[in-house]
């Protein structure tokens, strides 16, 4: 029996090149996500329907809570505070600033409050993306092996493994999580032929199960914490790029996709592709995680 009670249904009709990083902030009850090449963020409250949206300089990958108000976002030149209320960007720091074809991709608040992110090849060809931790002094540490495209990280509700996608390698990584923030134990979780989609951005579920979108799969797919496959979500698109789990219960899941691959036909026969989803399952998410400054 299957966690899935509804199936997946456009919530918001964006036909964006795109989306990424949806969050939930329960602060404001809303969702929240980027569309990284129309440079722009969104914010969705599903009790009212209400659409709000900013334009960002440039390309942004994630938006991501602070404790003390407003968020962090990511963009191609690096880490910046994200101010809803003017909207305007301060500029915090650039994890590579000697590779400027990187941009950053996708991000994760653990449960202690730090932020991971990970870079990506803009071009999506080099192996020159990593996955970073954001330290109290304010480095950005590198976590992982170099890759063209990152995705991720997810943390399991104990905090205790941290996982991360080499998207064109078609391997999903679990990674032992201490205390200290350090990483150690890096191991094969999944492996995904590319004939069967691209693994995306992951999240993980109350049980521990780590959910994955597929691009150019037409799926997303939840795995056990042993890494066995247990269900899979069929989408009527087929780029999906980041799932979270929202609403009070924190049982409604949100999708975002994608459609900047398509050519013009394949737009026309799959006008959704681009918008923002949403579907309801029986197991719910973890509520986010806030960003904590100085951990």
């Amino acid at each position: 029996m299957g966690v899935v009670t509804s199936a997946p249904a456009s919530a918001w009709s964006l036909a964006a090149p795109l989306l990424e990083g949806p969050v939930w902030v329960a602060r404001d009850a809303a969702l929240w996500f980027v569309d990284i090449k129309g440079h722009a963020i969104h914010r969705y409250d599903p009790a009212t329907g209400d659409r709000r949206s900013w334009s960002a300089p440039g390309q942004v990958g994630f938006v991501l809570p602070v404790a003390s108000g407003g968020f962090v976002a990511g963009l191609q030149t690096g880490l910046a505070r994200f101010d809803p209320a003017g909207g305007g960007f301060a500029h915090l720091v650039d994890p590579e600033p000697e590779r400027p074809g990187n941009r950053l991709n996708d991000a994760t608040v653990d449960p202690a409050g730090r932020l991971w992110f990970g870079t990506m090849d803009d071009s999506e060809a080099a192996d020159t993306g990593a996955i970073y931790r954001l330290a109290a002094d304010g480095r950005c540490i590198a976590a992982s092996p170099f890759t063209a495209i990152t995705n991720g990280p997810a943390v399991s509700p104990d905090g205790r493994t941290l996982y991360h996608i080499d998207t064109l390698g078609g391997v999903i990584h679990a990674c032992d999580l201490a205390t200290d923030g350090s990483l150690t134990n890096r191991r094969e979780f999944a492996r995904i032929p590319n004939e069967q989609g691209y693994p995306d951005g992951p999240t993980v579920d109350a049980e521990g199960c780590l959910w994955v979108g597929l691009y150019k799969g037409s799926a997303v797919r939840r795995y056990a914490p042993s890494g066995e496959l247990l269900e899979t979500v069929p989408f009527p698109v087929d780029a999906i790029t980041k799932i979270a789990f929202g609403g009070p219960d924190q049982r409604t899941v949100y999708a975002t996709t994608a459609n900047k691959h398509l050519s013009p036909a394949e737009k026309a026969a799959t006008p959704q592709a681009g918008d923002l989803f949403a579907f309801r399952v029986s197991v719910p998410g973890v509520a986010g995680a806030l960003i904590q400054e100085g951990v």
